[in-house]
């Protein structure tokens, strides 16, 4: 079995690794893959469990997320209580485990995934993703649902940011939540991310300029949704990082784009 796990503890930190030993303790033939985020960082999450749980794979994979910045509350939190923990499966039978923290299911939930709050304590460990969540999770590999509560509601859920930074890859490319083109293809454009900008050029596939030019054009990213497949716009610089050549901007940052 696959089991992906998505977190921001950095990846080989100590935290991935002893969740890592206490997820495979718990299901001793899963095979791990280990996909970090930047720390706290709930939209990059949301977007990394959405192509994984919503893209062709294994249908008896689980994904796993774990970024809990215990945001939901600005009091001081008794016994080390967090986010509440949620679940749920695709269409095609993935399941999806996470604490619900700001954007984690926002893509998923747009896509119409039903999602159920998993009845937890939610206090009792400040490592809950080690010493809590594992073990639900072996258990609802193993089609135990009776831990399932309410199915959230649309106002639990906020709807992904529009026109923003959702996720940078390891080369530098920004991955956006623009889903349709700003303009025709071939057409020059300024985007404007924070204090920085880059000229661009609006094309129907990322290597559609040459070395040293950049591309907005839909990306490897996108998934099946309710309303059909769905596929996300970067922005790629050919031969550089676009996230260096815009002072490396954080997910939810607005994306502008300007017809030249």
């Amino acid at each position: 079995m696959l089991v992906h796990v998505v977190a921001d503890y950095g990846l080989g930190d100590l935290a991935f690794a002893e969740v890592a030993q206490r997820l495979t303790q718990h299901l001793p033939d899963a095979q791990l893959m280990l996909t970090p985020v930047p720390a706290f960082d709930t939209l990059s999450a949301g977007f990394c469990l959405a192509q994984l749980a919503l893209t062709d794979g294994p249908t008896d994979r689980v994904v796993y997320c774990n970024v809990a910045p215990r945001e939901d509350e600005n009091d001081p939190r008794s016994a080390n209580e967090g986010e509440r923990l949620v679940a749920g499966r695709t269409a095609e039978g993935v399941l999806v485990v996470a604490p619900n923290s700001r954007y984690t299911f926002s893509f998923l939930h747009s896509a119409g995934t039903p999602l159920y709050e998993v009845q937890v304590p939610e206090s009792g460990s400040q490592f809950r993703s080690r010493d809590v969540f594992p073990q639900l999770v072996a258990a609802l590999v193993r089609g135990e649902d009776t831990a399932l509560g309410p199915e959230l509601t649309d106002e639990a859920v906020p709807p992904p940011p529009e026109r923003a930074v959702a996720y940078i890859d390891g080369y530098g490319n920004l991955k956006t939540t623009w889903s349709q083109p700003p303009a025709s293809s071939g057409t020059r454009v300024r985007v404007h991310i924070g204090d920085r900008s880059v000229e661009a050029t609006v094309t129907d596939g990322t290597f559609e300029v040459p070395t040293g030019e950049i591309s907005f054009a839909p990306g490897s990213s996108g998934w099946h949704t309710r309303h059909g497949d769905l596929s996300w716009y970067e922005l790629f610089a050919r031969g550089a990082s676009a996230a260096a050549l815009l002072d490396h901007p954080a997910a939810g940052a607005k994306v502008e784009v300007t017809p030249l």
